[in-house]
């Protein structure tokens, strides 16, 4: 530790480099965080409050905050009609809640089975000798520049033929198979790297293929995975595309919280407090997972890197 510091002392240099970079990356962060902030702030207040003066405001406003807002985005919001013979009605807007379990519905499968065909690929392509590994493997990278725009049209044929269109099956398979490619190669990465000699200890001990891949490459490869479900998870979770594509024939009852956000937008667009409001819903479980799982996230994405 000494060493350290006489070096650091005597390059005054590298100490205002860093203290720079230290000052651009805060600097980055704040004007990152600033319009985050502006819309939490939006969604805590009221619609005449927001039509009226900015978010920084907010504090000056007289009728402060208020979690009406996030009561309605969850609930469904009451809303007055009048026929032509003037008579009143209340109908209950769309809620978020139900589109927050369709959205859980389809991200969990969507993470967990691309995981585990892929983490036996990835031990296959790393550990076992068969006839055209490299070829696959080869054609596996390939497939991760091919944009899964291009497959839609004919998957969806597929799936109405199979009757699969409008099923969480169906957008489970497309979510997997749009997600395997990059999953194969990420724990390609890391498996290959896990020391032969573990692996020829445990046979020399009697273990298949089968019990080395349950006992000893998950458990070593967790890093890997929890770097490619954070990676699977907000992508699946964050998706509209797909869900329009593939759940389009299920109607309301199945969206997802991206359509249903799409939909606020589209007949409720004056209601920024709400949309504001169910933007910050639709973050709260991404930003859970993330923050549960950063601590596997680098070493999971520097595996195969570096070489002990």
């Amino acid at each position: 530790m000494s060493e350290i510091k006489k070096r650091k002392s005597l390059n005054p240099e590298g100490q205002s480099s860093g203290i720079v970079v230290n000052a651009v990356l805060l600097f980055l962060v704040i004007i990152w965080t600033i319009p985050t902030f502006g819309i939490l702030v939006t969604s805590f207040r009221a619609k005449d409050n927001v039509f009226a003066t900015g978010w920084w405001q907010a504090l000056s406003d007289d009728s402060g905050f208020t979690l009406e807002n996030y009561g309605q985005v969850l609930a469904g919001r009451d809303y007055k009609l009048k026929s032509d013979s003037n008579n009143n009605s209340s109908v209950k807007g769309d809620n978020m809640a139900g589109a927050f379990l369709n959205s859980i519905s389809v991200t969990v499968p969507a993470v967990v089975i691309p995981i585990l065909i892929a983490a036996f690929a990835a031990y296959g392509f790393a550990w076992l000798d068969f006839p055209g590994r490299k070829p696959l493997f080869i054609l596996i990278v390939a497939l991760l520049v091919v944009p899964l725009q291009i497959s839609l049209i004919p998957v969806l044929r597929d799936y109405q033929k199979l009757k699969l269109n409008g099923t969480y099956l169906g957008i489970w398979l497309a979510h997997t198979g749009f997600g395997l490619p990059l999953a194969t190669y990420l724990l390609f990465n890391y498996i290959s790297t896990i020391p032969r000699s573990i692996l020829e200890s445990a046979f020399i001990d009697g273990a298949s293929h089968f019990t080395t891949f349950i006992r000893l490459i998950l458990p070593l490869s967790v890093p890997a995975l929890a770097s490619f479900a954070i990676f699977q998870f907000l992508w699946v979770w964050n998706d509209m595309l797909v869900a329009l594509v593939f759940l389009s024939g299920a109607g309301a009852k199945m969206q997802v919280v991206t359509v249903r956000l799409l939909n606020l937008i589209g007949s409720r667009g004056q209601d920024w407090q709400l949309l504001t409001s169910g933007a910050f819903i639709s973050m709260i479980l991404p930003l859970t997972v993330f923050l549960a799982l950063q601590k596997f996230f680098i070493r999971g994405l520097m595996a195969g890197s570096v070489k002990e």
